[in-house]
């Protein structure tokens, strides 16, 4: 696990310190030198350092100066030399100049092989000085120090012009900015260096490889103690996505899956896979609310009910009804999110939930607009566990809130939700408590897509196969 942090953490840390600032400036300067080093610059090529008035201006000093010395041809272009006698960043650019750094009034781009954006630090708000804005359209080689100058380090979104780096050197954690808005697309390669300010208080989490586990099946599992999981969906014209999430169940790692659908599409199912079981209910090609009773008499001995999946114009009763009688752990997604009347009913339940909204689902559900703070505050309210779907994903209880980052656009593809919901409830099914089954489900979903987009176009059919992939 790593923390995110917000500009406002940064700013405590930074005044928290008990190391001196030019200290702290040293390793952050030299970090960025590292950086451009790692970038391909050595002996003879030329650095533009664009530095401000500011410490993050300091930190752009620092890294002139030991790349001067590694025999860069370095010339820094200042919105101002930094004021203040004993002011560090003052300091730091008096002792690039000694060692033959070139201090110039920023002016129009000249030509040179890489730009470090030494700027504005966390704390930018706004738009970028005019002056400023041609460097941006350039099409050399950016390296950020802290956040892409022009993006705000908070919400990652841009008033304006704004660079885009290839690669951004933060220190002691990433802020928010980096993974929200525009962030993500700017901040090119995130590097994460310890400068020593101390354990900050983190915002998100980003979750890693490490906090992603797979459940674990015993030597001595058999189908129905490796994890049962039922689907409730599927309804003419959508029956696949309740077959994508039952068939990624199985991929998943669920040793039983079945779908629960209206009885008349049994048939339908039995043709589409015969390794996957369906059990029909009620004589209607959509679920009522009179066939809770058969739902649940259908589901008993299963540990897991995904309920949404193709589930088409359904009663709120029906969902309603569902939720207030399943005793067992549940996962919302799709249409079932749809059919609630307001949240009232998810903070009823007292057996655990999950709900797995998109952006606009979770918007007309909560009335909010989507936010991992909108999530955070919908979870505390409900006692629902949110897992709210976009890039990144967000999981969080309302306490700790988890950035997922894996995957990306090659997933915006109609049934990769249902792969989603289907692998969650597999994971729930397999031992997992909901808030690790949530971010580890979301997290081998991106990867999957990921690692299915570098062979072609993704498709949630081929997705369901990939996810069962070592």
């Amino acid at each position: 696990m790593r923390p995110i942090i917000t500009p406002a953490e940064s700013a405590r840390l930074d005044n928290a310190s008990t190391e001196p600032i030019e200290t702290l400036m040293e390793r952050a300067g030299f970090a960025v030198a590292v950086a451009a080093a790692e970038m391909g610059v050595g002996y003879g090529d030329r650095v533009t350092v664009l530095a401000g008035r500011g410490n993050n201006g300091g930190d752009g000093y620092v890294a002139a100066k030991h790349l001067a010395d590694r025999g860069a041809q370095v010339t820094v272009q200042s919105l101002g030399f930094p004021t203040g006698e004993h002011s560090p960043a003052r300091k730091a650019g008096t002792a690039a100049v000694r060692g033959g750094v070139r201090v110039l009034r920023l002016g129009e781009p000249e030509p040179t092989d890489l730009v470090i954006d030494a700027l504005f630090g966390v704390g930018f708000r706004g738009k970028l000085p005019d002056e400023v804005v041609p460097w941006t359209e350039l099409e050399t080689p950016v390296l950020a120090v802290d956040v892409p100058s022009g993006i705000d380090a908070s919400t990652g979104e841009t008033a304006g012009a704004a660079f885009s780096a290839d690669v951004t050197v933060t220190f002691q954690a990433a802020k928010t900015g980096h993974f929200l808005g525009e962030g993500p697309d700017r901040s090119g390669v995130l590097r994460v260096v310890d400068i020593g300010l101390g354990a900050p208080r983190a915002e998100l989490m980003l979750c890693e490889a490490v906090d992603a586990p797979s459940p674990v099946r015993d030597r001595r599992a058999h189908k129905w103690s490796a994890g049962s999981v039922a689907v409730v969906g599927g309804s003419p014209g959508i029956t696949g996505a309740a077959m994508l999430a039952t068939r990624s169940a199985l991929k998943a790692g669920a040793g039983a899956a079945t779908i629960v659908c209206a009885a008349s599409l049994v048939p339908v199912y039995a043709a589409l896979d015969p390794g996957v079981m369906a059990a029909g209910v009620g004589d209607s090609y959509w679920f009522r609310a009179r066939d809770v009773d058969g739902v649940l008499e259908v589901v008993e001995r299963y540990d897991v009910l995904v309920v949404g999946p193709g589930l088409g114009p359904v009663d709120v009763e029906f969902v309603e009804g569902l939720m207030a009688r399943w005793e067992g752990p549940l996962v919302l997604d799709a249409d079932g999110i749809n059919a609630l009347d307001g949240v009232a009913a998810l903070a009823s339940r007292s057996a655990p939930s999950v709900i797995t909204p998109h952006a606009g689902e979770f918007a007309r559900m909560s009335g909010e607009d989507a936010s991992y703070q909108a999530a955070e505050r919908l979870a505390d309210k409900t006692g629902t566990l949110v897992l709210l779907k976009g890039s990144p994903t967000f999981v969080t209880d309302g306490v700790e809130t988890w950035a997922v980052t894996t995957g990306g656009s090659e997933l915006a593809t109609i049934g990769t939700g249902d792969v989603l919901a289907g692998m969650l409830g597999a994971f729930i099914a397999g031992g997992l408590s909901e808030d690790v089954a949530a971010r580890s489900a979301a997290y081998h979903h991106g990867v999957a897509g990921a690692r299915l987009a570098k062979r072609g176009t993704v498709m949630a059919t081929d997705l369901v196969d990939e996810i069962g992939r070592p």
